[in-house]
């Protein structure tokens, strides 16, 4: 009886250890503009919020016209701890936009992505 414990001990830790490090990653939470989202005017800045802390020395946001070259933006900066900001050059056009993003969490682990969003006319 003793040894199925065991075997059912050791497998239940195992899960957990896993699940520990499946979520040890900061990953998009939060966008604004959003992710996917339509907005009526040209945003000033671009906000990304983490599921976890990150490092402002390994992170980074670029912002770019869809079809087209960059976006001038400032150097993104922590608005929070988990809080990447980067402010826009000049006012969006009505078009369509990709935003791609890098972050380092505090525990080291690099994750990265893209998203769209539109101003509309």
């Amino acid at each position: 009886m003793q040894q199925p414990l065991k075997i059912l001990t050791a497998t239940g830790l195992a899960c957990i250890l896993a699940t520990t490090a499946a979520f040890a990653h900061a990953f998009l939470d939060t966008a604004s503009p959003g992710v996917g989202a339509t907005v009526s005017g040209a945003p000033s800045e671009v906000r990304l919020s983490f599921s976890q802390n990150i490092v402002l020395a390994f992170s980074g946001v670029q912002i770019s016209a869809a079809g087209g070259g960059p976006v001038p933006a400032g150097k993104a900066t922590l608005a929070g701890p988990n809080v990447l900001s980067v402010r826009l050059g000049h006012a969006l056009k009505p078009g369509a936009y990709v935003v791609n993003w890098h972050v380092v969490s505090v525990d080291t682990h690099p994750t990265s992505g893209t998203y769209h969003f539109t101003v509309a006319p």
